[in-house]
């Protein structure tokens, strides 16, 4: 059983913003395998399905970003799952936009949401997939950059960037990471 998070805000004024990259790719993981019933449990919005043969425990904590670790942990518990089959699918702003990168561990590099699930977790070993969105043009605050939507071209490369998060995370449950970062990276 593969456990795959994908990190964002609640609420609809987060909805399809440039943090909530996480929430947007496991809502197109959940269409490619059918997982139609979503529910609430330890602290995160769940739905089940399976993918070649994997069970799959898809996620979106509700915690908000910076406190994600905890409902991570939780449902890690509650599943069984151990950290070598979890999965998080997170915004990344070192990547250019329309861009994925496939990784297993690492530091979470001023991302709170990595940082949160790092400290419940007490390990950096488990997957990722991060979805890239660049950083802010100019002097605009990261703050402002991650909580607005893309525009134009840049909602275009959003989109293509989320979808190729979801082929992404298949692929890592599918065939590992080596053939996913020949693939993605």
């Amino acid at each position: 059983m593969f456990l795959i998070v994908g990190l964002g805000n609640p609420g609809a004024e987060y909805e399809h913003t440039r943090h909530n990259a996480g929430f947007d790719t496991v809502d197109l993981i959940a269409d490619e395998v059918g997982a139609r019933y979503w529910k609430t449990e330890c602290g995160a919005l769940t739905s089940k399905g399976v993918y070649r043969d994997h069970d799959l425990v898809l996620a979106k904590p509700q915690s908000y970003m910076n406190t994600s670790g905890g409902p991570v942990k939780q449902l890690m518990n509650a599943y069984g799952v151990d950290a070598e089959h979890l999965i998080v699918v997170h915004d990344e702003l070192d990547i250019d936009p329309g861009t994925v990168r496939a990784k297993f561990g690492g530091g979470h590099a001023g991302h709170n949401g990595l940082r949160s699930i790092c400290d419940k977790l007490g390990t950096r070993d488990w997957y990722r997939v991060r979805v890239g969105i660049g950083r802010p043009p100019g002097r605009m605050p990261v703050v402002d950059w991650v909580l607005s939507q893309p525009k134009k071209d840049a909602a275009d490369d959003f989109v293509q960037a989320t979808d190729r998060g979801a082929q992404a995370a298949l692929s890592l449950v599918q065939v590992g990471l080596e053939k996913t970062q020949q693939a993605f990276n």
